[in-house]
């Protein structure tokens, strides 16, 4: 009999496996992480000893909460971390594990694959010592150090000022803060954001004990370059008094974050434009189902909401599973969940007008700077094509490959969106999204083939 199979043990992951388990469900649950969690509740090694106070913070409950909970799990599921999901089709999933490739056919699956940053590249983006901030918070919660003894992160939304305070409450050297949204736009999206009263309460705690521990947090500010010849050794930035310098050994920088949706698009979904997420996102109902029967969407991977709503949709979507095989569920908990996630929601809107998208970032990109590292295309090539009237963003591909290399569009697509639609003068909407290809990760060479 074919599993029921799981893709992603963050908190979306991880309470939709809990859901199934719980009615009777023994599902295949595949992680590419040592240990579940996920990035937001990533876990230390085994052998690290911090507490889970230092680890995350406010968040040391929930994050106790959902380990544990996998921790009970393991004998009543087939967990497989350290397992890559590099392809999918009509059935089946093609794995890597230990060098080992294998193939799983399942009768159901939901994907819950998370997010990683959006990333609007500048001039020196591509030295020694620029992270994203996940990268950033990854190198702090597990391997447990900084990225740079003087760090500056830059950006937008709001793991910009948790990762802020995390380096700084660690001990880190944090040099300054440069938000790029007015501190008019997040006055404006209050009224949203009072949807979720304890988590802007968080926020604001956040920023607030930047500034009280002497950290300079400047808002509107515009990351120009960074500098330096072997490695990271000042920044550029701007706001209404004009250019400035800081010089720092390290930057982290990120413009909200981007849904991992490369392996709904291997499975066959059909995709929508997303304003509020600017992006091109899997479609899936207020039950977690897609468009194709046997696979459902849950967590930041189908759209950005946070861990919260993640925990909630992944349970929501396991309940629809069990629906479609048969299971009894409970309706009420269904409903309580749909509301739930609505109000979050909400909140979700007050965050996109309180960290706006900074709109002028592909005029203001000069030719020169690498837009896809991979292939090494520049802004410049990308505008040149569409000169050469390409406006379709699979067509700008094959004219120039961006987005053809080892990451396939994650880190670069984006951007490379936003310059053709600068410079094609169309909304960003229109150039369409970049199609999934396997593999979603590179593989390593001589890997042996499971018969």
């Amino acid at each position: 009999m074919k599993p029921v199979v799981i893709v992603g043990a963050g908190p979306a992951g991880i309470r939709a496996a809990q859901t199934l388990v719980a009615h009777g469900v023994r599902p295949v649950l595949l992680d590419e992480a040592a240990r579940g969690g996920g990035q937001i509740y990533r876990r230390q090694p085994a052998n690290f000893k911090r507490s889970a106070v230092k680890l995350y913070g406010f968040e040391a409950r929930k994050a106790n909460a959902l380990h544990q909970t996998i921790d009970a799990l393991r004998d009543q599921l087939d967990y497989r971390p350290e397992t890559l999901v590099w392809n999918a089709e009509a059935g089946a999933l093609d794995t890597v594990h230990e060098a080992r490739a294998t193939r799983l056919e399942f009768s159901r699956v939901i994907v819950a694959t998370g997010a990683t940053d959006r990333i609007l590249p500048v001039p020196g983006w591509t030295l020694p010592g620029v992270y994203s901030l996940g990268a950033a918070q990854i190198a702090l919660k597990f391997q447990g150090c900084a990225i740079g003894e003087r760090v500056v992160f830059a950006g937008s939304g709001p793991l910009l000022y948790l990762v802020a305070y995390q380096y700084a409450k660690a001990g880190a050297k944090v040099v300054a803060v440069l938000d790029s949204s007015p501190f008019s736009a997040q006055a404006r999206a209050l009224p949203g954001l009072l949807s979720q009263p304890s988590t802007l309460a968080k926020g604001i705690y956040y920023r607030s004990w930047l500034t009280a521990h002497g950290i300079p947090v400047h808002q509107a500010a515009t990351l120009k370059r960074i500098n330096g010849e072997q490695r990271v050794q000042s920044l550029d930035w701007s706001n209404a008094n004009g250019e400035q310098s800081l010089e720092c050994d390290a930057v982290a920088f990120a413009h909200g974050l981007r849904s991992e949706t490369q392996l709904a698009d291997l499975l066959g979904c059909q995709f929508i434009w997303n304003p509020l997420n600017r992006a091109w996102l899997p479609q899936r109902d207020s039950t977690g189902r897609s468009s194709v029967a046997e696979v459902y969407l849950a967590g930041d991977g189908a759209g950005i909401m946070g861990a919260d709503a993640a925990e909630m949709a992944g349970e929501r979507a396991a309940l629809a599973l069990l629906e479609d095989i048969g299971h009894p569920i409970a309706p009420h908990r269904s409903v309580q969940l749909e509301q739930a996630l609505g109000r979050i929601e909400t909140f979700r809107h007050g965050l996109e007008r309180a960290f706006m998208f900074p709109e002028h970032w592909a005029a203001d990109t000069p030719d020169e700077v690498m837009v896809c590292r991979c292939e090494e295309v520049r802004a410049g090539d990308i505008r040149e094509v569409v000169r050469e009237g390409h406006w379709e963003i699979n067509r700008v591909k094959a004219h120039c490959r961006v987005g053809m290399g080892r990451c396939q569009g994650r880190m670069c697509g984006a951007a490379a969106a936003e310059v053709i639609a600068r410079e094609s003068g169309r909304p960003v909407s229109q150039i369409g999204r970049l199609r999934a290809q396997a593999p979603i990760k590179p593989l390593p060479f001589g890997l042996e083939i499971e018969p």
